[in-house]
Formats: structure tokens, sequence, C-alpha cells
């Protein structure tokens, strides 16, 4: 016979013992201000560097619109066009209490980190107001203002060349505390980078003065991420490469002369007219003529293909060139 093992009896205090410690788990829970969370670094990042691509996308949009205006009259303003750009962003995005494009794509929202921290209880570790008016008024005079003025003064010193040791003392000393100023930031700067790599917290010394730090806007939302535009634009780039590196290496004239065995109107070459240049198909004003073939071009065009291919080939009969004269003239070679 088989015996069955029957479980074992739990003993008679064993769910007061487990409800206890669960009692105890929950209230050092409750009584915890706020959960670390940890956000993804590279979600920050990304959603900087989309702000950016999408800032150069309406820039080059807006730039369209002046194609017609006098040349380099854009130039002028293209500091003025920047701010502008990015006023028009800050003004649709942080000051409505929305994300910027590229935050909004990687799931994230700016939230107060100083009304987090009065708080008495975190749920998630995601909650919390969003940013105040005036931390709305400071990021716009930083990050819009500040730049602007910064490249302004840059191009301004720079124009006025402060840095020459022939200008007067006042001016270089303006230039040097430019660079010094430039140089703490860019010190400052770094600094941040690796406190935001340790912690995560705070992409810019803009933010970590403001307090205004990025946290999911969702804390049920997948970072779904699609490789599908990026592998198209690399495929293009190497592709773009390619042809810069080949473009210049093939003679246009000679890969003509190679695919026409291959053309299917074969009866066009006897109908075709032959006064006019095979290579601008104009009729030439200073008319010179291959040799030993004959046939008749433009002196601009058939010196510069006979410069640009000592073996260069008639356009019309495949002919190797040796020579050239004017129309009714002297052979030149």
């Amino acid at each position: 016979m088989s015996t069955t093992t029957l479980p074992s009896v739990p003993p008679q205090d064993a769910w007061t013992l487990t409800s206890h410690n669960f009692l105890s788990r929950w209230d050092s829970l409750s009584h915890q201000s706020t959960i670390p969370i940890s956000i993804s670094r590279v979600n920050q990042v990304d959603a900087a560097r989309l702000d950016i691509e999408m800032s150069a996308m309406l820039k080059e949009q807006l730039v369209k619109v002046f194609t017609l205006m006098k040349p380099g009259m854009l130039f002028q303003y293209e500091a003025e066009l920047d701010a502008f750009l990015e006023f028009l962003i800050w003004r649709f995005s942080i000051w409505v209490d929305k994300p910027t494009p590229g935050i909004a794509l990687m799931n994230l929202r700016y939230r107060d980190e100083r009304a987090v921290e009065a708080r008495e209880k975190v749920r998630t570790g995601l909650e919390g107001p969003g940013l105040t008016v005036a931390q709305k008024l400071w990021y716009c005079i930083a990050t819009v203002g500040g730049q602007y003025i910064w490249a302004r003064l840059q191009s301004f010193s720079a124009f006025r060349r402060w840095g020459d040791t022939e200008q007067r003392p006042l001016a270089r000393r303006l230039w040097i505390f430019i660079q010094r100023i430039e140089g703490i930031y860019r010190a400052a700067s770094f600094g941040n980078l690796l406190i935001f790599l340790c912690t995560g917290r705070y992409r810019n010394l803009i933010e970590r003065v403001l307090r205004a730090r990025l946290v999911y806007g969702s804390p049920n939302m997948n970072r779904a991420v699609s490789f599908e535009y990026m592998n198209r634009q690399l495929v293009w780039n190497e592709f773009s490469e390619m042809l810069l590196l080949l473009l210049p290496l093939l003679n246009s004239s000679s890969v003509k002369n190679l695919l026409r065995p291959f053309s299917k109107d074969k009866s066009s070459s006897s109908d075709e007219d032959t006064t006019a240049c095979p290579i601008c198909q104009a009729t030439p004003i200073i008319p010179f003529v291959a040799l030993p073939c004959q046939h008749r071009y433009c002196y601009y065009c058939l010196r510069t293909r006979c410069a640009a291919a000592p073996s260069f080939r008639c356009s019309r009969c495949s002919e190797p060139v040796v020579a050239m004269q004017r129309h009714g003239g002297v052979a030149t070679g």
C-alpha cells in the first residue's frame, strides 16, 4: 500500500506572526517621505538630442521661406532667428505645462523637486507638481535670453577684435574676462555631467539651479524604440558618402559612350542636329571641331573635356580626339 504524506500543519501563531511582519513593513513604507527612483540617463540625453534636431528642422523650414530675399541678409540675424524658434518651443511646451517634443517622445516631464522634498508621502516616486511660473520664466531667460546674449556678445567681440594685442586695455580685459567666464562655465558643465552620470539627475546647470528634474510622465508606459528611422538614415549616409567618393572619379562622357551600344534608340544618332554641341546641346558661339572626326563643339565644352581626360572620345562617334581646331581654322593640340 502506498502511503500519502499529509502537509505539515502550521503553528497556531503563524498567521499572527505573518500579519505583524507585513504591518511593520507597511509602516516603514508609509513613513518614507520619498521612494528612490531611477530615471534612464539614455532617455534624458536622447530627449535633449531630439529637441536639438527639432529646432534644426524648424529652422530649415523657416529659412526656406526667405530663399528669395537678398543673399546673406538672413545670416546677419541668425542669432535672433534661433532665439525666436527656442522661444516658440518654450511658449507652446513648458509654459503651458507640456513637455518639449523630445521630452514627450521619451515619456518624460519636468517636476519641481523642491515641492516633492517638502511633501510627506510619495506613492510611486513619480508624483509631484510641474514647474512653477517663476521656474518657467527663469528657464526661458536662461535658455533663450542667455544663449542669445552670449552669442551676440561672442560675435560682437570677434568683429571688434577685442582679443588683438593692439586693442585698448579695456577691450583686452573684457576679452580675457569673457574667456574666463566661458572656461568656468565649461568646467562647471563638465562637473555637472559627471554628477549626472552618477546620480541620473539634472542634465545641465540650468535644471540643477532651478531644481527642475525630469521624471517619467507615465509609470506604466514602456520605452518602445523603433530603429527603422535610424537604419534608414545610416543606409542613406553610407550611400551618399559612397557617391561623394565615386562621382569625382567618373567621367560623364565616357559613361555615356560606354552605354551607347546598349541604347534602345539607335536611330536617333542619325536624326539628331549635327550643328548643336553634343555636350551642352546648344548652338556653339565659338565653334570648334574635334579632330579627326570633324564634329562641332563649343570651345569651352571641348577644351574642358580634353583637359579633364587626355583620352577623351567624341560624344557622337566615340572616336578618340587627338586635337581641336576652330571651325574653318588651324588645328591646335
